[in-house]
């Protein structure tokens, strides 16, 4: 994969950062399932949580390529700080940076980019997973605001967010998909109501909680984009959003192999290392192979909306390949080190719990095999 020497650079410091900062509370942070402010603050303080809003706004403006490379390096070491990295950008910051009005930009972006505080996005209810469209927030009209009552589900970084980006139902008698709108919804308006985070098998120091509204006043001028467009808004983000979890899912599944592969290397048995023998060795080959794969479809995914293209079919292929190729991986290497990495004294079984999402995140597998099937099958 070529880099220009902007992106080299932007890899290696967050490289660096990982190395030296995440790396070491990695393990503890997700045996607390402890949000980690401290160090999310420094990677605002780097520019990692403003790197979809552009400069004018106090970010980054970073190519989709820079950006996957920061979260692919902070994975790699911390699924949950690469986790709030990306909902951040992808699922918080892009739909205002590419769809808001200028005063939404001027409002929310400036302090989104510093990572004081996060941006995050409302979707997911109890009936509308893979069916996004079926939707039960609403959105009512009342004079200049709108009045919105429901439940969100599986919601990143909501504790920790000045704002959501929240789906509702602005048409009672449209159909499936159509009549759903998005708006901005700050989240110390009155009837917005963050629950308890959850307790989850990985990730566990990215917060996650449900939703609720209870006659929530939301300004006109908080509407994002057109009414009745929000369908479209949301298949659009969550477009962007697959390569941020295939970037996840990629950096997982390098820190695993760097893991197993160092392991196999010093670990004797029978008077040589593991790695000297077949099975190990066709293992390692397996990985990488995987690892490399996923690699290519993440970065041609990114280049492809870097140079304004139709990314859409690629995202779905990254995110299918890398969050697979994270299970696989994860899996290999903790069988591999044996009752080693069977322990939390290696971190390849936290790697392993935290690939899992991936494959269902954003959308889960079946959902990317659906959408990619059906656009080979376009005329």
């Amino acid at each position: 994969m070529l880099l220009n020497e902007n992106q080299k650079m932007i890899r290696q410091m967050a490289r660096d950062f990982a190395d030296s900062r995440l790396a070491p509370i990695a393990q503890e942070i997700d045996r607390t399932a402890k949000f980690p402010e401290a160090t999310v603050k420094e990677m605002g303080e780097l520019g990692f949580m403003g790197l979809a809003v552009p400069e004018e706004y106090g970010g980054v403006g970073a190519d989709m390529t820079s950006y996957a490379l920061v979260v692919e390096e902070v994975s790699r070491v911390c699924g949950s700080h690469g986790l709030t990295v990306a909902a951040h950008n992808s699922l918080g910051c892009w739909p205002i940076a590419t769809l808001g009005t200028e005063e939404q930009k001027k409002k929310f972006l400036p302090v989104a980019a510093t990572g004081a505080s996060l941006l995050s996005f409302g979707l997911t209810e109890s009936g509308a997973g893979s069916d996004a469209g079926g939707t039960r927030t609403t959105a009512v009209r009342d004079g200049d605001d709108w009045v919105l009552n429901g439940t969100k589900m599986w919601i990143t970084n909501s504790h920790y967010a000045g704002a959501l980006i929240i789906t509702a139902k602005t048409d009672p008698e449209a159909k499936g998909s159509h009549g759903i709108s998005a708006f901005i919804v700050p989240t110390d308006i009155a009837g917005f109501t963050v629950e308890k985070k959850e307790n989850k098998l990985g990730l566990r120091a990215s917060d996650t909680a449900p939703l609720t509204l209870e006659d929530v006043r939301v300004p006109g001028e908080y509407l994002l984009g057109k009414e009745g467009e929000g369908f479209k808004y949301f298949m659009m983000t969550l477009d962007g959003g697959r390569i941020s979890i295939a970037a996840v899912a990629l950096g997982l599944a390098v820190g695993a192999y760097d893991v197993a592969r160092a392991y196999a290397k010093e670990r004797q048995q029978f008077g040589r290392p593991i790695a000297k023998f077949q099975a190990i060795e066709f293992m390692l080959a397996d990985m990488a192979t995987q690892i490399q794969a996923s690699r290519l479809l993440t970065y041609e995914a990114c280049r492809l909306k870097d140079a304004g293209e139709d990314f859409a079919h690629l995202a779905a292929m990254a995110k299918l390949h890398a969050s697979e190729t994270a299970m696989f991986v994860t899996d290999k290497a903790i069988q591999i080190l044996g009752g080693y990495g069977y322990t939390t004294e290696y971190p390849v079984e936290r790697m392993y719990r935290d690939a899992k999402l991936c494959t269902i995140g954003e959308g889960t597998s079946e959902i990317q095999r659906l959408v990619i099937g059906r656009r080979e099958l376009m005329d």
